[in-house]
């Protein structure tokens, strides 16, 4: 029988939960890097027994960690990522003159096929890539040449959140950047274009239709449609079918179009689960509902999922990385609150319940089935 295991990253440390097929009764192991913020866990589709976290904090930096037990043990692997200079800032030289200063890593992303290749997006907005299991890495600079003088950073800094590894083509690859907007490379990171077309910020940018500037919050993809992309803007539910060349609308009937999560069912590509929020000024659900959303079409026709979910006084935020699914037959849908709550469904979103409550702030949730 399988286990499901989530990997819950937090604003003081990391914890990993454990149950059976049937995902009714959990087992909370951590924290794990106690007092340490750690933006980002995950697991390796390759080997379920190998683990990254990357853990970091304002004043003695950043900390990239390895497990080759599943979570039993740990150790820091990294080197370029060691704390250099003043508290909170790194700098990485690339053969040049020229260093690049970030602050942390926001998202790690393996391989699928090798545990040893880990792709890193951070914080100011750059990308990494590992081939030794963390020990050394890579940055994939030409990233930086889609017009990287005029990316801005929002309001949660100017952070590389989301990667994604096309299934059927290795050298292709997407990534997000908030707010400089969503990029493709096709050769495997050598060089990159924007795919922000379609994309609309009139509260945001001078010139709504800007190359590069939109603030991106996150975005989804299902394996069997690598070029089906799903987005979730800072306003505003996008979809792409054309690997990001164009972008439309999906918001449809959504109580708000403001949100961060976007993910798709494990096994239905065009069901899709959004997490409304009021406002970029309001992080809370509106009316004090927390509500997951779900679309069966693709977007623009939403139902809310309430069963199990606080309907009244409730003020937390879901946040970009805290939202994932299962692969079971019957897919299960997790997410984590700023309020410490980690909420599981097992039939994929019509019913919910808290795993665990009152951790602290969660950050990043992943989802693995393991043997």
């Amino acid at each position: 029988m399988s286990s499901v295991r989530i990997l819950v990253g937090t604003r003081k440390g990391a914890f990993i939960l454990r149950s059976d097929e049937r995902r009714k009764d959990w087992t909370v192991d951590g924290p794990h890097f106690p007092g340490w913020e750690v933006y980002h866990i995950t697991g390796t589709p390759s080997d379920p027994n190998r683990l990254y976290a990357s853990q970091t904090s304002g004043w003695f930096g950043q900390v990239m960690q390895r497990s080759n037990d599943g979570g039993a043990t740990w150790e820091a692997v990294n080197n370029e990522f060691a704390y250099k200079g003043d508290p909170g800032t790194h700098q990485w030289y690339d053969g040049t003159q020229h260093p690049w200063e970030f602050k942390r890593v926001w998202h790690l992303e393996p391989s699928p096929t090798d545990p040893d290749s880990v792709y890193a997006g951070v914080e100011d907005a750059a990308l990494f890539h590992t081939a030794d299991g963390g020990k050394s890495w890579t940055e994939l600079a030409g990233l930086r040449d889609v017009k990287g003088s005029l990316w801005q950073p929002g309001g949660g800094g100017m952070c590389l959140h989301t990667i994604i590894l096309s299934p059927d083509d290795p050298k292709r690859m997407y990534v997000a950047i908030s707010a400089a907007g969503a990029f493709r490379t096709t050769d495997g990171g050598e060089t990159w274009s924007s795919i922000n077309r379609g994309l609309k910020s009139e509260f945001e940018l001078p010139d709504a239709d800007a190359e590069v500037g939109h603030c991106v919050h996150s975005i989804a993809m299902h394996p069997s449609r690598p070029e089906t992309l799903f987005m979730q803007k800072h306003w505003d539910v996008m979809r792409s079918d054309n690997a990001g060349d164009l972008w439309h609308e999906v918001s449809g009937n959504l109580p708000s179009d403001f949100g961060f999560p976007i993910a798709v069912h494990a096994h239905e590509p065009e069901t899709i689960y959004v997490v409304p929020i009021l406002s970029d000024s309001y992080h809370y659900p509106p009316d004090g509902k927390l509500r997951v959303y779900r679309s069966r079409s693709g977007g623009n026709e939403w139902e809310a999922l309430t069963q199990g979910l606080p309907q009244s006084d409730c003020y937390v935020n879901i946040l970009r990385n805290a939202f994932a699914v299962d692969t079971l037959e019957s897919c299960g849908i997790y997410f984590g609150t700023t309020g410490g709550q980690v909420y599981a469904s097992a039939d994929s979103g019509d019913t919910w319940a808290p795993i665990v409550r009152d951790l602290p702030p969660v950050l990043s949730i992943e989802a693995q089935v393991v043997p």
